[in-house]
Formats: structure tokens, C-alpha cells, sequence
């Protein structure tokens, strides 16, 4: 009797009739869970920390720009997902004050990209045709003249609009956000307008740059890490959190759907 533990046997490789077989599960989640999102209150706000293009690039043998790349496509995939499904505000975290201390070599092809997507976003057909309200939120004095200059021609493009609202938060960082309002209202404190007692928790959100949005109902994070990043710490104060361990260029349209469904059977309880 042969003892020995037999060999192993190795994966067959997947033949088009397995992927075809494959593609068609992945469809049918794809379609259920679709329905079952549609069939459900939708978080007003997202907000999206778009996390990995760098980490994506290197696991792929890419370089970093073309990985910065890929989450530009992907944004644009995302925002298609969040129309079909009637989601009216999404924020997404771009590029922090943090990311700022990058190399030059970095930074140079991702302000290049930044400048280039917003141009594209003030003559999207699909922005007009939708009345997508388009905002870039951070400290503009942080960026090359350029991107600032095609920030504007998006905003400009879009001022009038009030079906949707999507934000980049672009050289953003959460502290310095609230670190503006508090100056801002200690300025009005100084000049004798307003009192510190009376100041409100309602004072220093309407100092935000999200002063007129409502605060982010669920905030999503790709790439596995499982943490805010300075990203809108006020407003994400009871907003629910789900982590993703897939790189953002990786994301698909069934992961999008999972996020929301989660949230969606979730019990908010608000501290109570």
C-alpha cells in the first residue's frame, strides 16, 4: 500500500464558459442587490475617503500616475453608480493637507490630472444634463494656480444647479476646517458682534465649507484601513462607517451596492 499523500492537483486554469459563468453570478448579485438598495431610504450624504491608487499601482506594476489614473476612472464609474441609484450628495476625499508633503514628482502629474479633471467636469454633458452642483472644498491657496483656475470654471459652470451635489475635498484637512470656523467666529466675537456664550454647535457648522449640505450619513473607506484621516471630523460626528478591503481602482459596482445595503439595515441610534 503507497503511503505517501498524493499529489496536489492544480487549479484548472478558467476557461471562457467559467468566466461567462462567473460574470453572470456576479450580474445576478449585482441585480438583486440593486433592487434591494432601490427599495430603500438612501443615506442623503456620502462621503468617500478614496483610498489606495498609490498601493494599486504597485501591486499591479504600475506607475504611481497611472494609478492616480485609475481612481480618476473610477470616480467617474462611481458617479454613474450614485446616479442610478438617485443618491443626491456625494463628497469625496481627493487630496488631504498631509498628501501635500509628497514628492514633487508625485504631485506634479496628480495637480496636472486634478486640473484636467475639473475642465472635463465643466463641459460633462452628463453633469448638465443631470444639474450636478460641482464644489471643491479645502484651502485653495494650498494649489497651483491651475487647478484653482479650473476649480472655478467647474463651480462657475455649475453655480445654478441643485439636482445633485458632488464635492472634491482637495487640499482638505478636517482640523484646519474647524480650526477656520473658530477664527471666523472669534473675529465676530472681537468686533463686538456676537457674544462667546452665545456661540452654537449650529454657529460653527454654518462656517464649514459643507455649510449647506447636510452632515454625511455614512462614510466609506477603501484600501482596508479603518480610520477617518482628518476627513470632515465634525460632520462625520454620528455619521456610520464602513470600511472596504479593496483599493480604491479596484471597487467595483457590487461593492459600491454592499456599502449601501449595509448602512441601509443598520439601526441608527444616535448615541441613545
Amino acid at each position: 500500500m503507497d503511503d505517501r499523500p498524493p499529489k496536489p492537483v492544480p487549479p484548472r486554469p478558467s476557461t471562457p464558459a467559467s468566466q461567462d459563468l462567473g460574470s453572470a453570478f456576479r450580474d445576478a448579485q449585482e441585480h438583486r442587490l440593486l433592487a434591494h438598495v432601490r427599495g430603500a431610504p438612501l443615506p442623503r450624504h456620502l462621503a468617500i475617503i478614496m483610498d489606495g491608487n498609490r498601493r494599486f499601482a504597485r501591486d499591479h506594476g504600475l506607475m504611481v500616475e497611472l494609478g492616480h489614473e485609475r481612481g480618476k476612472d473610477k470616480l467617474e464609474e462611481l458617479l454613474n453608480w450614485c446616479l442610478e441609484i438617485g443618491l443626491k450628495i456625494l463628497t469625496v476625499y481627493a487630496l488631504s493637507t498631509e498628501n501635500l508633503n509628497r514628492p514633487a514628482d508625485e504631485l506634479g502629474p496628480l495637480f496636472d490630472l486634478f486640473a484636467r479633471s475639473f475642465e472635463e467636469i465643466a463641459v460633462d454633458e452628463r453633469v448638465h444634463r443631470h444639474r450636478i452642483r460641482v464644489r471643491a472644498i479645502g484651502n485653495r491657496s494650498r494649489l497651483p494656480e491651475k487647478v484653482v483656475a479650473a476649480i472655478d470654471r467647474a463651480e462657475r459652470a455649475t453655480e445654478g444647479y441643485h439636482a445633485y451635489f458632488y464635492n472634491i475635498a482637495i487640499a482638505y484637512g478636517g482640523r484646519e476646517e474647524i480650526l477656520h470656523a473658530i477664527r471666523t467666529l472669534a473675529g465676530e466675537v472681537r468686533a463686538g458682534r456676537l457674544e462667546p456664550d452665545a456661540i452654537t454647535s449650529e454657529m460653527v457648522s454654518g462656517h464649514l465649507y459643507t455649510a449647506e449640505l447636510p452632515d454625511p450619513d455614512l462614510v466609506f473607506r477603501t484600501s482596508g484601513e479603518e480610520r477617518i484621516s482628518n476627513f470632515l471630523l465634525w460632520q462625520a460626528a454620528y455619521a456610520e462607517l464602513y470600511f472596504a478591503d479593496v483599493m480604491w481602482p479596484g471597487l467595483t459596482k457590487l461593492d459600491f451596492l454592499r456599502a449601501i445595503r449595509d448602512f441601509q439595515v443598520r439601526q441608527r441610534r444616535y448615541g441613545t
